[in-house]
């Protein structure tokens, strides 16, 4: 991975130029991909982006959005703390670290800050995880006992082995591909952290709590859950 920041008319675009020649504001407009025939649908979830047609493969696009009683007041606006400071280098730069060490994650392509004063706004573009869908979308449509939960509680034994830390774990933001495979996605004010029981079970309760609210049947929620902890105890052989 070589990290290049280019600094533009409204701010700056830090992106891996091992995955894109160039960089472009217009990347961070899913009009530009529109009116190129480049906008291939939406990516699903609460942090809702579009998938487009990068240089390398589908890539997805996701702005960032304010959420809880700030979104009232804006819907987008941050302040200003300093580029390294902000919520699109630090999500590229984690992501870029964990997918380094072999983490399943998205492969961060480039992040967008446009400043004005001391408000900025932010995007980041990360390439399309194959043939994947978010855990939510998955439970609409199968049965939940035929989801591999053990694979998901050892995918997150993993992050937390390892001191990641997911601000949001939540149905959303794990997706499932067509071989099981496990991912985690969107980690917006993720962070490393020291391995801590306590930290560490506040994400398990987060997506504990995501789950509930899906609508899953009780008994049908408290065998899922109780695979998803065997998977999570499991030591590997």
């Amino acid at each position: 991975m070589a990290t290049q920041t280019l600094v533009t008319k409204r701010g700056f675009i830090l992106y891996d130029d091992a995955l894109a020649s160039h960089a472009s504001e217009a990347w961070f407009s899913p009009q530009h991909w529109q009116r190129h025939g480049g906008l291939r649908g939406t990516a699903g979830g609460r942090g809702a982006g579009w998938i487009v047609a990068g240089e390398d493969g589908e890539w997805v696009l996701r702005h960032y959005r304010r959420g809880g009683l700030a979104a009232r007041l804006n819907t987008d606006a941050y302040l200003w703390t300093g580029l390294e400071r902000s919520r699109p280098w630090r999500e590229w730069r984690l992501l870029a670290e964990l997918y380094k060490e072999g983490l399943p994650v998205p492969q961060p392509v480039a992040a967008n800050i446009q400043r004005s004063g001391l408000i900025c706004r932010g995007d980041l573009i990360t390439r399309l995880i194959p043939d994947a869908r978010s855990l939510a979308s998955r439970l609409k449509d199968a049965h939940s006992e035929a989801l591999p939960w053990p694979a998901i509680g050892a995918c997150i034994r993993r992050f937390h082995e390892a001191g990641v830390y997911h601000a949001d774990l939540n149905v959303h933001n794990v997706l499932i591909d067509s071989r099981d495979e496990v991912y985690l996605i969107d980690f917006d004010r993720g962070a490393r952290r020291a391995p801590g029981r306590r930290w560490q079970q506040g994400n398990l309760e987060r997506l504990s709590r995501s789950l509930r609210k899906s609508a899953v049947p009780a008994a049908a929620e408290r065998a899922a859950w109780s695979g998803l902890l065997d998977g999570y105890d499991r030591r590997p052989a």
